[in-house]
């Protein structure tokens, strides 16, 4: 990995005064539309000085529970309290500065349970009745929320350059349909995988333990190979094929998992992350890079916040100091909320969709610097950028993209779906590099020192219960 260097002094100076630019209240929207709608792409040619598009994604957290303090967002609000049956009060929002978090629930019911009919109140009362023993004392930390202190560097990256505070899962479920929203706009359960017609949505559809090639529907990638777009797929520590030992969890890595990839020869696009270093620093970055954790750098409890940070550090930097941070673009977000407390009551646009609030970043020269976007985002904004930016706007839609699949409708194109151009200003000078040490020091997470910042956390089948 490229060296790293020391925090800039200007975000220092940025943290101390954060701004609630942008932060305009938007509405809800519960149209259905039609899934032969086109798009077309933005009258704003600037995003073409966009060549370089960077999703990363990391692992159960929501945004109150990393971004509930910040100033200026929609945090956690004042006086929220949840109903608390086990010890027959209610729970408070507390500042949790532990490194390691709980595995706290979080598959589709979960998800229900806790958004509660709009009321957002269930967390508590899930989390204690599924990782509580009877009689036995049990405080979760679903409740918790991590603060500036903890987590400095992605606060820097909030300051320096775009916080997203409505960014929604893209849906109301666990981590393999979030990942295959963030490819494909969709998550199915197929049939016959080979025929694209026979797949229908699901929030719990076959991952490739069970078949090699599960995924029948049209993944992104369908349209950058026929377009001769580049792009990459990059494995932390490389796939494996189970929940356990180092490397990517295979519900994490699903592009393989996709006919069309493997139809398209493209298989030699997923690609371990120590290739997206090299290219990097070379200056040969594809045009879309996607980009997956192993357990230890996820987020993912019990993995330690740090390890986390300091991964996505390391990639940033390396994106930073590549020739090609000048056309870039990066987009952090986390797949699912984890079961840590949201406050903020899910838009429903389908059956899937969409799931509990997560933290959401954008990086770039191109940024409006200190800017907090309250449009309504999922990773379906991604998909829908990278469309306007490298297709000529065309979307993931069986009416136009030459491989019909039976979607029930374009996520790109739903009725209040933020456009991401808007957290650009292409008329500025652009902004240079921010380069951040992983491990910062005088962090407040426990324990403090952290240890090693590498995620020495002990694995166990018993420790990964979801994902």
């Amino acid at each position: 990995m490229l060296a790293v260097g020391a925090i800039a002094a200007v975000s220092l100076a940025v943290l101390a005064k954060q701004t609630s630019a942008g932060n305009s209240q938007h509405r809800h929207v519960h149209t259905r539309w039609s899934s032969s709608r086109v798009s077309t792409a933005p009258a704003d040619a600037g995003i073409h000085k966009i060549k370089h598009v960077i999703v990363i994604m990391q692992e159960n957290r929501s945004f109150d529970s990393y971004f509930g303090a910040f100033p200026g967002a929609d945090g956690i609000p004042a006086g929220a309290c949840l109903p608390d049956p086990r010890n027959g009060r209610c729970a408070k929002p507390w500042v949790d500065h532990h490194d390691s978090n709980g595995d706290d629930p979080h598959y589709q019911p979960d998800f229900v349970r806790d958004v509660a009919g709009g009321k957002m109140n269930g967390f508590v009362a899930v989390a204690d009745e599924q990782m509580c023993k009877p009689n036995k004392p049990c405080h979760t930390d679903v409740m918790g929320y991590h603060v500036r202190s903890d987590i400095p560097n992605y606060w820097a990256y909030a300051s320096n350059f775009v916080l997203q505070d409505h960014m929604f899962e893209a849906a109301g479920s666990w981590s393999l349909p979030a990942h295959l929203y963030e490819v494909s706009g969709w998550s199915a359960k197929c049939a016959d995988p080979d025929d694209p017609m026979t797949c229908t949505s699901s929030a719990d559809p076959p991952n490739r333990k069970s078949r090699p090639t599960p995924f029948g529907w049209t993944d992104l990638t369908y349209l950058l190979h026929q377009n001769h777009v580049s792009w990459g797929y990059y494995l932390d520590n490389g796939p494996v094929s189970d929940h356990h030992g180092s490397g990517v969890w295979v519900i994490w890595n699903v592009l393989p998992g996709f006919t069309d990839v493997h139809k398209d020869g493209q298989l030699k696009n997923i690609r371990p992350l120590a290739d997206f270093y090299r290219q990097a620093q070379a200056g040969t970055l594809p045009k879309v890079s996607w980009i997956s954790p192993d357990l230890r750098h996820s987020e993912h409890g019990p993995a330690l916040v740090s390890s986390g940070q300091a991964y996505v550090t390391k990639v940033i930097n390396a994106a930073m100091r590549s020739p090609d941070w000048n056309s870039t673009a990066i987009f952090l977000s986390w797949d699912d909320w984890g079961g840590f407390y949201d406050h903020v009551k899910p838009p429903r646009v389908d059956a899937s969709g969409y799931g509990i609030r997560v933290p959401g970043i954008m990086i770039s020269p191109y940024a409006k610097r200190g800017f907090i976007d309250s449009q309504r985002l999922t990773t379906d904004a991604y998909l829908k950028f990278i469309e306007d930016d490298f297709l000529g706007g065309a979307r993931l839609n069986p009416a136009t993209d030459g491989r019909p699949d039976p979607r029930p409708d374009v996520r790109e194109n739903a009725p209040g779906l933020g456009d991401l151009i808007k957290e650009f200003d292409f008329t500025q000078t652009p902004q240079p590099p921010l380069i951040l040490e992983p491990c910062p020091a005088n962090t407040t997470l426990i324990p403090t020192p952290q240890p090693g910042c590498d995620g020495k956390v002990p694995l166990h089948a018993n420790t990964w219960g979801n994902s």
